[in-house]
């Protein structure tokens, strides 16, 4: 197939979409948290851009895309992209674009996790964390479902990430505020909305690219996820602002915001399977089924700071689970058919893809922070935790 410049030209655009997403999570994430980590949480973001970059190319593009033993993990072949020319293509594109639309993927997910651990992990630990997690949780689930697989063996779908981005990603956000404890201060409140709205519009903005981009081609399938995507997260946010509102007996814009991500996550995997009225679906499943996830998180105690788990988690598994209910090949030829139309056999597969990415996420999860805690601590001081930009950078996000 020859060089596209249609596709390449999008994937162009839809890679710089999935890149502005890592500082709109920041954003997000800076103004959820206290005034006096602000620099700290957003920092945690900014810095996978550098060290994921670093790994990615270096081991992490040849261990989800090249061969390998046993479906699990690639091999070393491709290791600091030896052998990739700019003649070589993915489809109609180079394939030179698809390696750093793929490393901005990575970029993002250990990013999605440091919401849950706010205000109480070491930068020191949170880079050990950031190597580890990629090598042991999220380059295996690349290969195993994206990279030819283990999962993709199994009949496996997940279009932009359910399993590989947001299920993973919660289930490390369970697992680490499980293995850190709580803050001292749970009731923080959100210190800068105005950074809230400007993350959470770059982050669906960006998801876009992340969504329609996975299709890596401009046909009648990037449509679908395109609008998808939208419906999604209109639904969710709506249906989230609604119940708040009746909890609360006032309609909050923090809520909405958070409801929409939770409508982007939770049609993530299905984006470009399903009908723009399944879509509908779940938007509002995910409204619903995310806003009393964390309910339920809070009525246990657990400390996940900005509720990564309800969010990203709780809706990167239902949206799996409901890619195996809604999913047409009517919609796409190249998906597979769901409940709905009759297959338990693909429902059963991703229901088996998604127990498994959510056991290994969260035991590995675990196992590496208590093995990072041996070698240097993982939370910080008792002292420092009521204002981490300035005890552990020396800097401070206001004058003030």
């Amino acid at each position: 197939m020859p060089l596209d410049t249609g596709d390449t030209s999008f994937m162009l655009v839809a890679t710089a979409l999935v890149m502005i997403m890592t500082p709109g999570l920041a954003f997000f994430y800076g103004g959820l948290v206290s005034r006096k980590n602000v620099l700290a949480i957003m920092m945690q973001s900014y810095v996978s851009m550098g060290v994921t970059t670093i790994l990615w190319v270096t081991v992490g593009y040849s261990l989800c895309f090249s061969g390998g033993a046993g479906g699990v993990i690639g091999d070393l072949d491709l290791m600091f992209l030896k052998g990739i020319v700019p003649s070589d293509l993915f489809g109609g594109m180079p394939l030179l674009l698809f390696v750093v639309y793929q490393m901005m993927f990575a970029v993002i997910t250990p990013a999605l996790i440091t919401g849950a651990f706010a205000g109480r992990i070491t930068f020191k630990a949170y880079l050990i964390f950031l190597v580890a997690w990629q090598l042991f949780v999220y380059f295996p689930f690349v290969h195993m479902i994206w990279g030819g697989g283990m999962l993709a063996d199994w009949g496996v779908l997940d279009f932009a990430g359910g399993i590989v981005v947001h299920a993973l990603a919660g289930m490390a956000a369970l697992a680490s505020v499980m293995f850190v404890g709580s803050r001292k201060d749970q009731d923080e409140a959100v210190h800068n909305v105005p950074f809230v709205a400007l993350g959470a519009a770059l982050l669906w903005f960006g998801w876009f690219g992340f969504n329609a981009g996975s299709q890596y081609a401009v046909d009648e399938i990037t449509a679908v996820a395109l609008i998808n995507t939208q419906i999604a997260a209109a639904f969710a946010a709506i249906t989230w602002l609604l119940i708040a509102w009746h909890y609360a007996e006032k309609p909050s814009f923090v809520e909405m915001l958070i409801g929409m991500i939770a409508g982007l996550a939770t049609i993530t995997p299905a984006a470009g399977f399903v009908s723009p009225q399944s879509a509908m679906v779940i938007g509002v499943a995910a409204g619903v089924v995310c806003y009393f996830a964390v309910v339920l998180r809070k009525q246990k105690g657990l400390d996940d700071a900005l509720d990564v788990w309800g969010v990203h988690g709780v809706g990167g598994c239902l949206g799996i689970i409901m890619l195996g209910v809604l999913a047409s090949t009517e919609i796409n030829p190249a998906g597979a058919d769901g409940l709905m139309t009759g297959s338990s056999d693909f429902f059963m597969a991703e229901v088996g893809g998604l127990a498994l990415a959510c056991a290994w996420a969260f035991i590995f999860t675990y196992g590496m922070l208590y093995a990072i805690d041996q070698v240097t601590p993982v939370r910080v001081d008792e002292g420092d935790e009521t204002g981490m930009d300035v005890t552990l950078h020396g800097e401070s996000a206001y004058t003030d």
